[in-house]
């Protein structure tokens, strides 16, 4: 084999390794979380320190590229979520899954707050068997603790494909602080997270 031909060979395989490595890295630095509203889960997550951002989407369902419009009236399957990304230097997966249990209602399953319907649903969609490890020890761990009058019906989901929703949506508690507030007072959320969990909403 040619010199020349050996170091490209190489060097093709070093960038795939690296591509693999990247990528296995940033599977494990990602969380997915669906609970209801996304623009008040991208608010939550974002103010949790060692968050690095949190992007909403759509997820769940078997519509491609699927639109607000088209999520928002039911019927593809689709649940709006937010996709999480994280120093583990400073958070855990653990600690966001135990966090993202304080900003929902994980004993209604049929949506969150005033938003009704499977569009809605609160989920976890874990991207690896730890992930999945670690969200069913904590939904387990919360079930039995006694905390919740009602069962658990947060479901535990291996992670689909994640569809980043219109641009207008993103960051909406920032663009928008004035409406995003009525919205989130008016839904109930913050009188109801302080009626399962003994203290205000995040």
């Amino acid at each position: 084999m040619k010199p020349k031909l050996s170091l490209a060979i190489a060097m093709i395989a070093l960038s795939l390794c690296s591509f693999m490595t990247v990528k296995a890295i940033a599977e494990e630095q990602s969380a997915v979380f669906a609970g209801g509203c996304f623009w008040c889960t991208e608010s939550d997550f974002e103010k949790l320190d060692g968050v690095i951002s949190a992007e909403s989407g759509y997820i769940g369902g078997k519509v491609k590229n699927p639109s607000y419009k088209q999520v928002s009236a039911g019927g593809t399957g689709h649940t709006e979520a937010v996709q999480v990304i994280f120093d583990d230097q400073k958070v855990s997966y653990s600690d966001l899954v135990e966090y993202f249990w304080k900003t929902i209602d994980p004993t209604d399953g049929g949506g969150q707050f005033c938003d009704r319907g499977q569009q809605y649903r609160s989920e976890i969609f874990y991207k690896t068997e730890e992930q999945r490890g670690i969200a069913e020890a904590s939904k387990s761990a919360l079930s039995s603790s006694g905390l919740l009058k009602a069962p658990l019906a947060t479901k535990l989901t291996p992670s689909s494909r994640f569809y980043p929703a219109e641009d207008y949506h993103q960051d909406y508690y920032l663009k928008n602080p004035v409406r995003y507030n009525y919205y989130r007072w008016g839904c109930g959320r913050e009188k109801r997270l302080a009626e399962l969990w003994g203290s205000p909403g995040k």
